[in-house]
């Protein structure tokens, strides 16, 4: 199975392999739609390799778009040649995750290496829909209203959590949770679009 990460995917059949040089015989490729709604969390940068297996998991149950977030909390900051290290290191993960899963569209990580609160405010001001995961609201994700169309922007905070500042400047993104317990950053994101994946028939 072949697939350029941008919808499309065939199948073909190996005629022949040689020292660096394979031959197939490619089958009609198929095309399959960009989603829309598209999913897309912003990632509180978690410490050590927590970020990778987030990417990874929120990857294979069907994210669209990941926005690395330098939050006041993130014990690990990604700053000059670091960030752009961990960055690929995000996008390998994706890559990786997209094909094991075989998605025919690879999810996009952000461009930057860290995003700043600001910038993700700005994000969740232009959203279709915008929630922020957060242990002391009352709403639940499971039953907060979805658009039909457009970005849906979940903002997951990382260890230590979203402050006060950060939860004041995301309005009017609305707190929500997924149920009574607490997780952990690197699995809230994947119950999260796992949530929002069944809600909107992907599942």
């Amino acid at each position: 199975m072949l697939g350029d990460g941008r919808g499309a995917r065939a199948m073909a059949e190996v005629v022949s392999v040689d020292r660096g040089r394979v031959d197939l015989a490619l089958n009609e490729p198929e095309f399959a739609p960009a989603a829309d709604p598209r999913l897309v969390v912003v990632q509180g940068i978690p410490k050590g390799d927590r970020g990778e297996l987030a990417v990874q998991a929120m990857t294979e149950v069907g994210v669209d778009e990941i926005v690395p977030w330098a939050a006041a909390r993130s014990v690990t900051q990604w700053r000059a040649e670091r960030g752009h290290r961990a960055r690929g290191r995000w996008v390998a993960t994706a890559r990786e995750a997209a094909k094991q899963s075989r998605r025919a569209w690879l999810p996009q990580v952000g461009g930057d290496p860290d995003v700043s609160t600001k910038l993700v405010a700005e994000r969740l001001r232009g959203a279709a829909a915008a929630y922020v995961l957060h242990e002391a609201a009352d709403q639940r994700l499971s039953a907060v209203p979805l658009p039909d169309s457009g970005d849906i922007v979940l903002v997951i905070g990382p260890e230590g959590g979203i402050d006060d500042r950060e939860l004041a400047a995301f309005d009017p993104a609305v707190p929500v949770r997924l149920g009574a317990e607490v997780l952990r950053t690197s699995t809230a994101g994947v119950a999260a679009v796992a949530v929002l994946a069944t809600r909107l028939g992907r599942w």
